[in-house]
């Protein structure tokens, strides 16, 4: 009996313990932050996005043509997006990011990431 009964006390911190991790992974995830820029026309829309260090950004591309998504340091890269696609990468740094397209080197614009604690 006193075996079934030290098993049961396990067996409770055990899933107490699983509940609480659980929460704290739900609650960052509840806390993440994710943007968007839209590939239309050439253009990147926004042409400049700040964000937050921890910030998921996601390219649509809404144009007819395939487009990629390059940054000028080669810190990301995606393949050729066709209409419809998406590319998301997880900004965790802070500093400026250009990119563009290196299948239309004219289109470029920049994601500037502040860190996490700062107001934006």
């Amino acid at each position: 009996m006193i075996a079934r009964t030290s098993f049961l006390a396990r067996m409770a911190i055990f899933l107490a313990f699983v509940a609480i991790v659980l929460m704290v992974a739900w609650t960052r995830a509840a806390h993440a932050e994710v943007a968007q820029v839209k590939i239309d026309n050439f253009t990147f829309d926004p042409p400049v996005l700040k964000v937050k260090a921890g910030t998921v950004v996601t390219w649509i591309n809404e144009d007819d043509i395939p487009h990629t998504v390059v940054a000028a340091s080669r810190t990301f890269k995606s393949k050729a997006l066709d209409t419809d696609e998406k590319y998301s990468f997880a900004f965790t740094t802070p500093g400026s990011f250009e990119y563009f397209c290196s299948l239309h080197p004219h289109m470029k614009a920049t994601i500037i990431v502040e860190s996490a604690t700062s107001k934006m």
